[in-house]
């Protein structure tokens, strides 16, 4: 790998963040993460990634938003993951504004920065399956402990870029808004640019909150021996992706950009994965991690099913999930026992 390899990683000490400053830090690429240290448990994942990486790692703490830090992030970058955003639907939802200029205006003018530039990186966006809303005419039948659609097609292979947007809460406009931009951007300025529209990642270095990253805060609920609260009646089903097969899609997306500049990609674990929540709390039992559930009120803009048809991508570059959930909820169990047991603080109930 040549060490004039530069990336810039947006939101680069997050869970996601860390997972492929790793990645790329093994694969010998110099990174420079984008951080404002916003999120609770990033100020552990950078220490991590500094002990870790030393010097390969460059990090400049400040706002998508704050112009010079941007321009600073950007030299000499060859490639750009632009994960930093506001992540929750309820945040949005009690602070829409806020919301709408750290997702749309900040990616925007994160897109106007890469476009001053003598050499267009890749770009790579991580949207969200929020996009296609709440999914009100999605016919479902209830199985046992989870819903599925009626509709068999959609139940062997789940949801595909072809399904319509439908943005539904401030998040999912704000989201939306960038995604489009970025698709455009493509397409009008010939950014080589992907989107993934992402489904429910998990894995080691995500700790999860009653906003966001609801396997590891199950997970967390449960070794702490405290009850995990759940939104609506515990049946609806995601397909979930465990991070290091969401960063061997990254890769797998710039090695292929070319082909893959200016599409939506709906990105997550497929109908192989895909679990209810009650099957989640199962799993942990299993584990022997046993805890009691409570119920409440079903959430705005919760979808009762969603699940990624990853076809399109792994067509166009034939990655498959190698990891299933069973496996990669034990393995993210492990790490949460492990290592992580210090770094928990008391946490809340869970939306989806």
């Amino acid at each position: 790998m040549s060490a004039c390899r530069r990336a810039l990683i947006t939101g680069g000490a997050g869970f996601v963040g860390t997972n492929l400053v790793s990645r790329l830090a093994e694969d010998g690429a110099e990174v420079v993460v984008l951080d404002n240290l916003s999120r609770r448990g990033v100020t552990e994942n950078l220490s991590w990634l500094r002990s870790t990486y030393g010097p390969q790692v460059r990090v400049e703490i400040g706002d998508i938003r704050a112009t010079q830090t941007l321009r600073r992030a950007l030299e000499g970058v060859s490639e750009v993951y632009h994960l930093a955003g506001q992540v929750a639907v309820t945040t949005s939802l009690e602070a829409p504004v806020d919301d709408f200029r750290v997702n749309a205006e900040g990616t925007l003018g994160l897109l106007e920065e890469i476009r001053r530039l003598d050499e267009l990186p890749f770009l790579l966006f991580t949207s969200t399956n929020k996009v296609y809303g709440s999914l009100p005419d999605l016919k479902l039948e209830r199985n046992d402990h989870r819903w599925e659609p009626a509709d068999a097609a959609i139940r062997a292979a789940g949801l595909s870029e072809l399904r319509p947007l439908d943005f539904c809460t401030p998040y999912g406009c704000s989201k939306g808004a960038a995604d489009q931009y970025v698709l455009d951007y493509a397409k009008s300025f010939g950014l080589p640019a992907v989107v993934f529209r992402m489904s429910c990642i998990y894995g080691p270095h995500q700790h999860g909150t009653e906003d966001q990253g609801w396997v590891a805060h199950f997970a967390i609920r449960a070794l702490e021996r405290r009850p995990i609260t759940l939104y609506g009646d515990g049946a609806q089903v995601r397909d979930i992706l465990f991070v290091q097969d969401l960063v061997e899609a990254m890769q797998l997306a710039r090695e292929n950009v070319e082909e893959l500049a200016g599409q939506p990609f709906n990105m997550g674990g497929g109908t192989a994965n895909a679990v209810s929540l009650l099957d989640v709390v199962e799993l942990l039992a299993e584990l022997g991690t046993p805890t009691e559930v409570r119920y409440a009120e079903e959430r705005p803009g919760d979808q009762r099913y969603y699940v990624a048809d990853t076809s399109s991508f792994s067509a166009a570059t034939g990655w498959l999930a190698a990891v299933d959930a069973q496996e990669g909820i034990a393995r993210l169990h492990r790490w949460l026992a492990d290592e992580g047991s210090s770094e928990r603080e008391p946490l809340r109930a869970v939306a989806l």
